[in-house]
């Protein structure tokens, strides 16, 4: 007849396991896949605790079998005990001090057979596959992702390689310049050594040699009213890291037509802002950049960084912002900026944000408004 009562959960040290391995004890590292496969505790079998909770009786079929739980410190393989022990297991231990702890006093450890592939994306990307928001499936999902990004100047440069490091699969950056010496101050994919060359192309280099699981296609050619939808085909998101206003309206009106969301950013001297146009796919819920700006300022009350100056981390900020709306909507995970403008002072060091709404009567994004077609952008902001 069993005995329904219940023992404490034992907390042991490395030392101990031996012993109750050779007494038949099952012991199970409750660590994710990627973190074993540094190395486990030799005698342990991998079982994701979140896998062991959701069906322990599939792992564990018997209810009254010594079982002993490891995971890197002792926190989460003391929770799970725990978690068994209200589904009916009586004789439970814990590793104190876990892996960490197993591997520190020298015991015996075994590496999990991997390949090379797996084993540069476990170690890659092992500090996003510990975040419950990104883990394996996440991290899979950026690696299948495919971002369009204008620009490779100063806005571009600190998101692109963010983006490239965080593990999206394919960049497609279009810019139609060249290196010069004036933008080394902010724009840090370059260097004085690719001065004369194509943005697009230093871009590509430095990227390769961060990440090379990530794929850059380097579009050396302006975006206008006849390539962007080809600019836009396939990709996931489109930041925005232009500096005129004709390429803005350009691609907002792009993107409403396609559904595309707009990661949009913009700076000048010492300030800066960012927010998140989705109007394509929300159709009379979320602006668009003409919610916004119906239309472009005077040219005077909008100078460029080239007539204005602009500090040179400034693009840092927001093009660091803009990288993590980026990720954020390929995750699906947070909120966006969508419907909110966030500014950025930097010489007071200070963030404010301003609510937008839909504009009901907007001529690219009003619901059920058929797409009016592309107009040329440059007379557009040359009338204003």
């Amino acid at each position: 007849m069993r005995d329904n009562r219940r023992m404490a959960i034992r907390e042991i040290d490395p030392r101990d396991v031996a012993a109750l391995l050779a007494q038949g004890s099952v012991f199970i590292d409750v660590r994710e896949e990627h973190e074993r496969a540094s190395g486990q505790a030799e005698g342990a079998r991998g079982i994701a605790k979140g896998e062991l909770e959701r069906d322990p009786a599939t792992h564990l079929p018997d209810r009254d079998a010594s079982i002993i739980l490891i995971c890197q410190k002792g926190g989460r393989s003391m929770g799970a005990a725990r978690v068994l022990e209200a589904a009916g297991y009586s004789r439970l231990a814990s590793v104190a001090g876990g892996t960490s702890r197993w591997i520190e006093e020298q015991r015996p450890v075994v590496m999990p057979a991997l390949s090379a592939e797996a084993r540069d994306f476990n170690e890659r990307y092992s500090r996003h596959l510990l975040l419950p928001e990104v883990g394996i499936a996440g991290q899979q999902r950026l690696q299948r992702s495919r971002v369009l990004m204008i620009g490779a100047g100063g806005l571009g440069s600190p998101a692109a390689f963010y983006l490239a490091a965080a593990g999206v699969g394919h960049l497609r950056i279009a810019d139609d310049d060249v290196v010069v010496r004036s933008n080394l101050q902010r724009q840090i994919l370059h260097a004085e050594a690719r001065i004369g060359e194509p943005k697009v192309s230093s871009a590509q280099a430095t990227l390769a040699a961060l990440n090379p699981r990530t794929q850059v296609e380097a579009v050396q050619e302006r975006v206008t009213a006849e390539n962007v939808e080809r600019l836009l085909e396939n990709v996931d998101v489109v930041l925005d890291g232009a500096d005129n206003f004709p390429a803005r309206y350009l691609l907002n009106d792009a993107c409403v037509k396609l559904g595309k969301p707009l990661v949009y950013g913009a700076v000048q001297r010492f300030e800066g802002q960012v927010s998140v146009f989705d109007a394509g796919r929300h159709r009379g819920e979320r602006p668009c950049y003409r919610c916004l700006f119906p239309e472009p300022p005077p040219p005077e009350f909008a100078p460029n960084c080239a007539e204005a100056g602009v500090l040179g981390v400034l693009p840092g900020v927001i093009g660091l912002l803009q990288a993590t709306e980026v990720i954020k909507l390929l995750l699906g995970t947070g909120e966006t900026l969508a419907g909110r403008l966030l500014h950025f002072d930097a010489l007071a060091m200070r963030f404010r944000e301003t609510r937008l709404r839909h504009d009901p009567d907007c001529p690219v994004c009003a619901a059920g408004r058929p797409f009016p077609g592309y107009i040329d952008y440059a007379a557009f902001c040359r009338a204003t």
